[in-house]
């Protein structure tokens, strides 16, 4: 898992590393990580779609409305 973050987050490089900073960060990767996971409408690398849904607002409110939606 930590392999899946540093390559699609560049988790490594973060500047943000002690308190609860760190952990709130971490949970909300994993978070994304998990909605990409689950979004098969692309087939492409968990960094593109990072890239995607963060300039595309449709594809973002997909994702957020799947995840929405496993609740």
């Amino acid at each position: 898992m930590h392999w899946m973050l540093d390559v699609t987050f560049r988790e490594d490089e973060s500047p943000i590393r002690r308190g609860t900073g760190a952990l709130a960060f971490n949970v909300l990767r994993k978070i994304a990580l998990s909605l990409f996971k689950q979004d098969t409408s692309k087939n492409i690398s968990m960094v593109r779609k990072r890239k995607i849904a963060a300039l595309d607002d449709e594809y973002r409110s997909l994702l957020l409305y799947a995840g929405i939606k496993m609740l």
